[in-house]
């Protein structure tokens, strides 16, 4: 006979926070966030950057815990609960979910075979006598001043190429010249997918169980690399000027739309706002757990990380740029070309290089593999609790979680053939992208505190807190988060551009077809239920519309009430006796 399994809680309070910051806190502190900042005017940055945190950021972070917490359910049902007809929000954020988790692995795929080759006494992309080097290849031992690359090579009829660029694009991703040109699999990459895989599986295989101890590791563990990485690089020759970089403020930027842009999706990548997993960790809550104070404490550890990884990695930006002879902004990039490029170049010239090297990818590591299986144990959650009659039976969780690794391993083999960085390109672009995510915060909110209602959940969280929270948050949920979420979506649509690889290489259309493809499935899942829901709910319009309104209580309420009606029962039969 199968035995159904009742829904699990942490072990204790310091699972929850470890969770949320193992998954909140990821590769975008690291190497999104510094270069932001430095390109939207250092420390004038921070303006655009706290408005949209206060104004938005926060509040969402939340509210998401909030709901997961009061009505102890995962990213889909938990809209149900709170607005019926709201539930295609619920769907769509588990679909931008599952599209991140086929993705963002990648990175961790890439991390894993960098570290591999770190374990070398001398790096292998800081030499050009590799047999994937060509014959314009240079670093940073050349006898041939920077200056005079183009002439040197060009006599030669070749074209100079940095070791560091070759290694990334030649032998780690053997990159094709488009995405119509597929060219097999990267055999070595598809091993690290494999093993990372295999580790985010055993990570929450067990449940919160395991999630929440893995979460100890990668939540605090890369904290000591960072801290390392920081005191080595601001005692290199150079690193002020790349912190001075990094936080030089230039107001003047600060009236550009695209700042506030940057600085708004920033936030919501950053704080991974919209993917339904927060609610599923705070569903793992105690009903009465204080998450005020222990949200706070995580949201004043994720912007300070990134704040402080700007330090960390100017500081060997900095490095670099003085020894090459050129300004800063010159080997500054963002995103896996900081990582796997300027970073390990500038890793590659210090004394005992190796080290630093094995550092920094198991700090990338860490920090990506946290991210990576908190964020499929919410689609996991969001899934089981949808359908709890056949998935809370027996083992089949677990079956269900593997299922879900070789199927998301077996897409994420696309990404792995020499055509895949054009894969994972257009996934990241499009699929779990900034307008995905700005849609269904704003849906969030507004069906929270406009249909559901701002003052009828500050009563709600009174009861799980034995206090109200602060009239700050009802305030963002109804008005600021709304606006702000708004105003980023309709300005970066309007001055959105298709994709490009490098800046140089464009997609065929049928690509960014795909591309708003994935898009628009996550955010047409919303529209779509509505028309689903007044379709199939039996009754006239205003029948429909009163039964698709109905908020539900919290299960921990329910259960309350039953037992206080027959406690009360028991009472008024012993009077009668």
């Amino acid at each position: 006979m199968m035995i159904y399994r009742e829904r699990e809680t942490w072990s204790n309070k310091f699972e929850f926070i470890f969770s949320s910051m193992a998954f909140s806190i990821g590769l975008g502190n690291v190497w999104r966030f510094p270069y932001l900042c430095f390109k939207n005017g250092g420390g004038a940055f921070f303006i655009p950057y706290f408005v949209c945190l206060f104004g938005a950021g926060i509040p969402i972070y939340f509210l998401e815990v909030a709901i997961g917490q009061y009505w102890q359910n995962g990213g889909i049902t938990v809209w149900h609960l709170i607005q019926p007809i709201m539930k295609g929000i619920g769907y769509g954020t588990t679909v931008i979910c599952f599209y991140l988790n086929i993705y963002y692995i990648v990175i961790l795929a890439w991390a894993f075979l960098y570290l591999y080759y770190s374990f070398s006494k001398t790096l292998p992309w800081a030499t050009c006598n590799n047999p994937w080097n060509t014959p314009g290849c240079f670093n940073s031992t050349s006898m041939i001043p920077l200056n005079n690359l183009t002439d040197y090579f060009g006599e030669k009829n070749v074209t100079p190429v940095d070791s560091v660029v070759e290694f990334w694009e030649r032998k780690i991703l053997q990159i094709s010249d488009g995405i119509e040109h597929v060219d097999g699999i990267q055999p070595e990459l598809a091993i690290t997918l494999a093993v990372s895989w295999a580790i985010s599986f055993f990570c929450i295989w067990r449940g919160i169980k395991s999630t929440g101890k893995s979460a100890y590791v990668t939540a605090i563990f890369p904290y000591f690399m960072l801290v390392v990485l920081f005191f080595r690089g601001i005692t290199l020759p150079g690193a002020g000027q790349g912190i001075l970089f990094y936080m030089k403020p230039d107001f003047s930027k600060v009236a550009r739309v695209q700042v506030w842009i940057d600085a708004g999706t920033q936030i919501f990548f950053s704080y991974a706002i919209a993917l339904g997993t927060m609610s599923a960790l705070g569903s793992y809550n105690d009903f009465n757990n204080n998450f005020y104070h222990q949200i706070i404490f995580v949201c004043f550890m994720n912007s300070g990380t990134s704040i402080f990884a700007g330090f960390a990695i100017f500081s060997v930006l900095g490095y670099m740029a003085f020894q090459q002879g050129v300004p800063v902004d010159a080997v500054a990039e963002k995103g896996p070309g900081l990582a796997f490029i300027a970073y390990p170049k500038g890793v590659s010239t210090m004394p005992g290089a190796p080290f630093w090297a094995v550092s920094f990818f198991l700090m990338i590591i860490l920090l990506g593999l946290g991210s990576q299986f908190v964020s499929v144990e919410g689609f996991i959650t969001a899934v089981v609790d949808h359908f709890p009659q056949y998935l809370r039976v027996g083992n089949r969780r677990e079956y269900f979680i593997l299922a879900v690794s070789v199927v998301s391993y077996l897409l994420g083999l696309s990404m792995v053939t020499r055509g895949g960085m054009y894969v994972f390109q257009l996934f990241d672009f499009y699929g779990a992208s900034g307008i995905c995510l700005l849609t269904m915060s704003f849906f969030e909110c507004i069906t929270l505190a406009w249909f559901y209602g701002s003052e009828r959940f500050a009563d709600n969280t009174k009861e799980m807190l034995g206090h109200r929270l602060p009239q700050y948050f009802f305030c963002a949920w109804k008005y600021t988060a709304p606006l702000i979420t708004f105003f980023i979506l309709a300005t970066s649509l309007i001055v959105m551009e298709p994709v490009k690889y490098n800046s140089t290489y464009e997609y065929p259309s049928w690509a960014i077809t795909f591309g708003w493809f994935l898009a628009l499935s996550s955010v047409a899942a919303i529209p779509i239920y509505w028309f689903y829901a007044f379709i199939f709910t039996p009754g006239s319009l205003r029948e429909k519309w009163k039964i698709l309104t109905l908020a539900s209580s919290s299960p921990h309420y329910e259960k309350n009430r039953q037992s206080i009606e027959n406690s009360n029962q028991t009472i008024s039969k012993q009077e009668d006796y």
